[in-house]
């Protein structure tokens, strides 16, 4: 069953360049990243941003302009900077301790991890080709898209047990298109595509099956994400969003939204206008109660895990130089935006 929502009274709170907007691609003594940074993404408790930057003025002693890894410290504004070259949005678990990124080694591509308060770092190769992550809670929560070894024809879905932490293939997608893999937080759920048949599926470790297809009425459906406690699955359809309820079967509809990502307790949805294609305004939906809030109303781009719990604080990537006094770089730069 899908029941369609639509926005209540909006609240735009605090303007932009006011309260409530940190840059956060900056060194710890507030000087401004010489390049650009993107690819960010918040912890559930908001207190660990991790993002990708070209700049090498953002922690001492750097010299280059590698694209590098950065985790920040919201409370203390300090850097740690890590050295590669990640394929894609570099990741941190749920509790914040892991940072994960995929990154080439040698012919094949690797996930690299770093605990960040144990000091310990790990890689996993895990495919010849082309692989696709996602991180749960902690290292031993995990899941892969894989693709074969050439013939590139298929793709494996892995997921690393929470039991045992030994990987399980859960399903073989018949085409080589991205699955999108999206883990819960405690690593019982994964939400994932089929993208060569356009289905959203997910499997529930508890029974070790894989309900599908999710999918909106106009049948094709592309995957967003899972919530961080397993309970909702955003994906697009045609011009409007679906939140899908894990536990009832049933699906919200967002009319004229284009889901970007969803907090960790499913209830907050930050979303674009219905068919944008590259940076635009973001709003944050509270999806009880159908109220907008305005994140920023400049262009700006923002991928998934950007939205901590209960919607409290969003992290996003823009050119603007009119949100923060003295923006003078002329970079794309990191935001955060506390709302509560």
């Amino acid at each position: 069953m899908i029941t369609a929502v639509t926005p209540g009274a909006a609240w735009a709170g605090p303007v932009d360049g006011a309260d409530g907007v940190e840059r956060v691609s900056v060194a710890a003594d507030g000087t401004q990243a010489n390049d650009d940074s993107a690819q960010a993404s918040i912890t559930p408790a908001g207190d660990r941003v991790v993002f990708s930057s070209y700049a090498n003025n953002l922690t001492p002693g750097n010299t280059g302009r590698n694209d590098r890894v950065f985790v920040r410290d919201l409370a203390t504004g300090q850097n740690r900077q890590f050295d590669g070259s990640p394929v894609g949005p570099p990741m941190l678990s749920s509790d914040g301790q892991v940072l994960a990124y995929l990154g080439p080694r040698f012919d094949h591509m690797a996930l690299y991890q770093n605990h960040l308060s144990l000091g310990w770092s790990t890689s996993y190769t895990c495919s010849l080709l082309r692989c696709e992550a996602s991180m749960g809670a902690s290292e031993r929560q995990q899941a892969f898209g894989v693709s074969f070894r050439y013939p590139e024809q298929n793709q494996r879905v892995e997921v690393r047990s929470p039991d045992t932490g030994e990987l399980q293939t859960v399903d073989i997608i018949h085409n080589t298109a991205s699955i999108r893999p999206s883990l819960s937080g405690d690593g019982t759920r994964l939400a994932y595509q089929d993208g060569g048949e356009q289905d959203i599926l997910l499997w529930d470790w508890a029974d070790n099956t894989v309900v599908y297809p999710i999918e909106g009425p106009g049948k094709a459906a592309e995957l967003v994400q899972l919530s961080d406690d397993g309970s909702k699955v955003v994906y697009l359809s045609g011009p409007d969003t679906y939140v899908y309820d894990v536990a009832s079967g049933t699906a919200l509809q967002v009319p004229g939204a284009k889901g970007i990502a969803i907090d960790p307790t499913g209830r907050y949805l930050l979303h674009t206008p219905s068919g944008t294609t590259g940076p635009a305004p973001l709003t944050l939906r509270d999806l009880e109660t159908g109220t907008d809030e305005t994140v920023t109303d400049r262009p700006a781009t923002a991928g998934i895990d950007t939205v901590s719990a209960g919607g409290r604080q969003v992290i996003f990537q823009s050119t603007a130089e009119d949100l923060v006094p003295e923006d003078t770089n002329g970079k794309a730069d990191i935001f955060v935006r506390t709302l509560r």
